[in-house]
């Protein structure tokens, strides 16, 4: 079997010492090309040029954002008519790993390799439905509002140096909620065929569940969301602390029930659209891709088969 593997050397998990480690175990059982990635960007143009030479599996070895640019370069390939698509195999070198958790693979790299070529030895996989933000995919998350606020400034932070930790996520959050809680609510959200809902302050869109991870404790947001269903939406009309503290307690809990007086609340969902009175960020997978003004969501089953 002919194989990619494409890797985020400045994943937060990952060692030299343990890439190698990784890269002579697959290259053991697979006929494998190694590919280190350079910049942004380029774990994307590796898959796509991956998928154009016809193998058949690419590994993203890094965290989510590499899991990201790796299904975007697959896909960018063939949306283009190029070939039919190679199986994804991930092995998580991350922080956080949600994609590569919510598929129950192990969070120990090397571990993970060992599972990834058990799955290539007995052909096991499973077909996984994903989400489309405009013209990119998702894996497990996209938002709209305070969700990519924090992320472009734990972004910032990371820029000039800072290490990011589950603890440097919960404080840049309550640094940007307090810069919306003022703000005037600038969003409008329809789902599929419903009466468009108007000023709201952020929009939540989930394919798994959970949503994602503050160290080993999961965010639970949408509970009945998974890689078999539609998308999941979560959405506050206002940003008042006390109904605000509701919500994220009950996530942390693992219960995310809905308080229909300041908040949305929809599972298996196949198109929601996302309008904004003046510009604002938008997130996918834990990057942010800059301010968008209207951004229609899709979810697409079965999109993409995984080696598990």
């Amino acid at each position: 079997m002919r194989a990619v593997l494409v890797v985020n050397p400045q994943a937060t998990s990952t060692t030299a010492a343990g890439r190698d480690v990784i890269a002579h175990a697959l290259a053991s059982e697979l006929k494998l090309d190694v590919v280190e990635t350079q910049h942004w960007g380029h774990a994307s143009d590796t898959a796509r040029a991956a998928v154009e030479d016809g193998v058949d599996l690419v590994i993203a070895h890094g965290g989510d954002g590499t899991v990201n640019q790796v299904v975007n370069g697959m896909f960018s390939a063939a949306e283009a008519g190029e070939k039919s698509m190679p199986t994804l195999g991930v092995v998580p070198g991350g922080s956080a790993n949600v994609f590569a958790r919510a598929l129950g693979l192990p969070k120990d790299p090397v571990e993970a390799t060992h599972r990834l070529l058990r799955a290539v030895a007995d052909g096991s996989g499973r077909w996984v439905g994903l989400g489309k933000a405009n013209d990119r995919w998702f894996t497990f998350n996209a938002g709209v509002g305070w969700d990519a606020e924090v992320v472009a400034e734990v972004e910032r932070q990371r820029s000039r140096g800072r290490n990011v930790t589950p603890a440097l996520y919960a404080r840049t959050a309550l640094s940007c909620y307090f810069h919306m809680a003022h703000r005037e609510p600038l969003v409008s959200l329809q789902i599929g065929d419903e009466k468009q809902i108007s000023r709201l302050h952020s929009v939540f869109v989930s394919n798994t569940d959970p949503w994602t991870y503050l160290g080993s404790r999961p965010v639970r947001m949408s509970l009945d969301t998974s890689f078999d269903t539609g998308l999941g939406v979560f959405a506050l009309h206002d940003m008042h602390a006390y109904p605000v503290l509701q919500h994220v307690a009950q996530m942390l809990r693992g219960r995310a029930k809905p308080h229909t007086r300041n908040s949305i609340q929809r599972a298996d969902v196949g198109y929601l659209r996302v309008t904004c009175t003046e510009p604002l960020r938008l997130q996918v997978d834990g990057d942010c891709l800059g301010e968008r003004s209207e951004i229609e969501f899709f979810s697409v089953p079965d999109a993409l088969r995984v080696a598990v």
